[in-house]
Parts: structure tokens; C-alpha cells; sequence
């Protein structure tokens, strides 16, 4: 069966669901300790969460670029994902999508949350023909991501290192065993109709 071009696929369960990002050690560390994300991290910048595991080694070279180097497993509400889905914007203009690039500049610089799709990655990394979700949260989503719908916060780094080298030993029937389980996300269509692109 063919994948839909563009689907939200992750590990979740009835009332939460897990993103990725990686920060360097000084902030992976202490919110894995803690639970929450250290004072340390800013909420006023924009921050970029991930349902897709294999985007996230793309995008950290499984776990190996700087300040990337520790790759975290935050479950959350899925209240929440679904509120930041519902406020967000592309985030890019899309020809059809918006009435013109002057209205989405203006929900673009309203929206708390924007949305973008990035080729999906195989175990090497390398492009699928299908795209993957990155949520960027600012301002007021930002703010709910850390202080109302983190639920706990997980080090996968060693499970990162562990798939990087069944990968480079050509064992991928065993890297694929380890990956987590990802399925398609129930999400109502009105949620992500304005969200395609």
C-alpha cells in the first residue's frame, strides 16, 4: 500500500504521543533528570518537535552533531499536539492554500505553531518519496510544551548509537527491530486540511 504523501506518523498511546529533538548535554541532560526542560532552555525561541525518529537521526546525525548530541524522547499530550496542530500555520506559502502570500504572512505571524513537510528518511538516511511532519512551536505553544503538556522526558541517545551501528554493519533487519514503533496518527481531517500544502 502506497503511504500518503504527507501523514503525521509516531509512537503514541491513548492520551499521549512522543516527539523527538536533541540538545546539547547542558539541556538533554537535566531535563531527562528532571523530567521538565531546565530553566536553561529558552522559551521565547521558536523549537522544533519531531514525531518521525528517523528524521530526527537526519537531522542530528544520530546524535553525533554539535549541540545535538544528546536526542531526547519527550512524550506529551496528545491534547496538546492537537492544539498546536489546530493553531498552526505553514510554513511556507502554498499556492491554494492561502487566499495570497500577504494572508499567510498575517496567520503566519499570528500562529503560535507552524507546520513543516521534510522527506521522510530510511535507515541510511536517505530521502522516501513521502514527507514527514516537524512542528515548530513559539510564544504561547512553546510555553504549553514545557509547562502543561510534557508528560516525561526520555535519553535515547544510547538507542540512537545502538541503530547507527547495526546500520553500519549492514545488520538493518536488527536496526529496524529497535526502531519504535510508528503508525499513522488519528487526526481529523478539518485539523490538517489547511496544513497539506
Amino acid at each position: 500500500m502506497e503511504q500518503p504523501q504527507r501523514e503525521i506518523r509516531a509512537a503514541y498511546a491513548d492520551s499521549t504521543i512522543t516527539v523527538y529533538q536533541a540538545y546539547a548535554p547542558e539541556i538533554g541532560l537535566p531535563a531527562v533528570q528532571e523530567g521538565r526542560f531546565p530553566t536553561a532552555w529558552k522559551r521565547d525561541r521558536m523549537t522544533w518537535i519531531k514525531p518521525s525518529f528517523l528524521w530526527m537521526m537526519y537531522r542530528c546525525g544520530w546524535g553525533t552533531k554539535e549541540g545535538q548530541e544528546t536526542v531526547l524522547a519527550v512524550e506529551i499530550s496528545r491534547d496538546g499536539f492537537d492544539w498546536a496542530l489546530r493553531h498552526a500555520c505553514l510554513s511556507s506559502y502554498v499556492r491554494g492554500v492561502h487566499p495570497d502570500r500577504a494572508a499567510w504572512q498575517r496567520q503566519l505571524q499570528r500562529a503560535p505553531a507552524r507546520v513543516q513537510w521534510d522527506p521522510e528518511r530510511d535507515l541510511h538516511l536517505q530521502p522516501l518519496p513521502y514527507r514527514s511532519l516537524q512542528l515548530g512551536l513559539s510564544s504561547e505553544a512553546a510555553r504549553r510544551y514545557t509547562d502543561e503538556w510534557t508528560v516525561a522526558i526520555r535519553d535515547v541517545t544510547p538507542l540512537a548509537h545502538e541503530i547507527h551501528a547495526l546500520v553500519n554493519g549492514g545488520e538493518l533487519d536488527s536496526a529496524t527491530r529497535l526502531l519504535p514503533q510508528e503508525r499513522p496518527y488519528p487526526v481529523e481531517e478539518q485539523v490538517l486540511g489547511h496544513l497539506r500544502g
